[in-house]
């Protein structure tokens, strides 16, 4: 290992090892069966970016699970459910949302950083029905992961580094940005209207349409399908899958049509697990993506997660490129503070068909998660 290499990992480890927790938020209830309960996450990181000119370093927010607040309203109607559920990010400066020529605002809120202004209403017989700002259909479904090491390695493989741009072989810094070579076509956040089904042996089943009500000037429309399996109860095995389409309108863009989803098995005796996952633009760009992770109790802390994973992509720049990818990561769980501390390494490169060659990179990222 190179020293450059080490330095950058020590500096990563440390600032791994000092975050700490703070006081968590009360759940207040009724005599009617209703609750209210605020909830929200920390998750400060340290980023070390080598592009193989240069390194960056610099304290960010992990965009794979971004810091947020939130809270949690609920009110049972008989055998049926009202919720409502608020929730935003804080707007500090994201680890996907910073590059070689700015680091962002350290602090820059705005309305597109709400995450959820959403009412649901569950039924005991005829599934849930969701309107407002939340989850469309398909959001979620590239990842499903039994690995435990999602905070530092997941099928959003520029959740991480995702605004840097490639230099080119003689060092100059490219056009071409990670965020725009690797994507995992995941379902988004949309004011929408969902339906989700009851559970039928393990299957749910789900619609949506949205608009993206967040932005300015912005005419999006999309509307989505989605079917989910579930079992944590196969012999010594637990599975996790999901399979969707989604269509999307926008005037002045090409519409598409994405086609993506996960499976996550796990061995519980030996905390083994395998995740596959895939998408395929019908306008451009497929990809596909494997994962190996181990689970165990190795410390009286919490659980100990490792994993190794890989990405391959094709298209999602220009007819003929390839993207590739691939990472390790470690989680460490410590229970009493519900805190998750992640170290990860991830590789990236890139190619095309023009006669521009482009050098590869590499980020380190470390932090804490807090949960309250």
């Amino acid at each position: 290992m190179s020293t450059k290499l080490v330095l950058r990992s020590s500096a990563a480890v440390a600032a791994a090892l000092l975050a700490a927790p703070a006081l968590a938020g009360p759940t207040y209830t009724n005599d009617n069966g209703g609750s209210f309960r605020w909830f929200g996450q920390l998750n400060p990181s340290f980023q070390s970016y080598d592009d193989g000119v240069d390194d960056y370093n610099r304290l960010v927010d992990n965009a794979s699970s971004n810091s947020r607040i939130g809270f949690l309203v609920e009110q049972a109607f008989g055998a049926n459910t009202l919720k409502f559920n608020f929730e935003t990010a804080f707007g500090f400066r994201a680890s996907d949302g910073i590059d070689q020529t700015t680091k962002g605002d350290s602090l820059s809120w705005s309305r597109t950083n709400i995450r959820h202004v959403d009412f649901q209403f569950e039924t005991a017989n005829y599934g849930t029905f969701s309107a407002g700002q939340g989850s469309m259909a398909s959001d979620g479904i590239t990842g499903a992961d039994f690995s435990g090491t999602g905070l530092g390695a997941g099928v959003s493989v520029a959740d991480i580094g995702g605004g840097y741009a490639f230099r080119t072989s003689g060092g100059a810094l490219s056009t071409v940005a990670i965020g725009d070579a690797f994507t995992d076509l995941d379902g988004s956040r949309l004011g929408r209207v969902r339906y989700d089904s009851n559970n039928f042996a393990g299957f749910t089943f789900s619609a949506s349409y949205g608009t993206d009500i967040l932005a300015t000037n912005n005419d999006r429309e999309t509307y989505d399908v989605a079917v989910r399996y579930g079992n944590d109860d196969l012999g010594a095995f637990a599975l996790d899958a999901g399979l969707a389409a989604a269509w999307t309108e926008q005037t002045g863009r090409q519409d598409r049509r994405d086609v993506s989803g996960s499976v996550s098995v796990l061995h519980k005796d030996t905390g083994v697990s395998m995740t596959v996952a895939a998408g395929d633009r019908d306008i451009s760009g497929n990809y596909a993506y494997a994962k190996l992770g181990y689970s165990a109790d190795l410390i009286a802390a919490g659980k100990t997660s490792f994993s190794v994973d890989y990405y391959d992509g094709s298209d999602f720049v220009s007819a003929g490129d390839s993207s590739e990818s691939w990472g390790v990561a470690a989680v460490q769980k410590i229970d009493r503070f519900n805190v998750e501390t992640y170290l990860a390494y991830r590789d990236y490169s890139y190619s095309d068909t023009s006669a521009t060659t482009y050098q590869d990179a590499n980020v380190i990222l470390a932090g804490a998660r807090w949960k309250f």
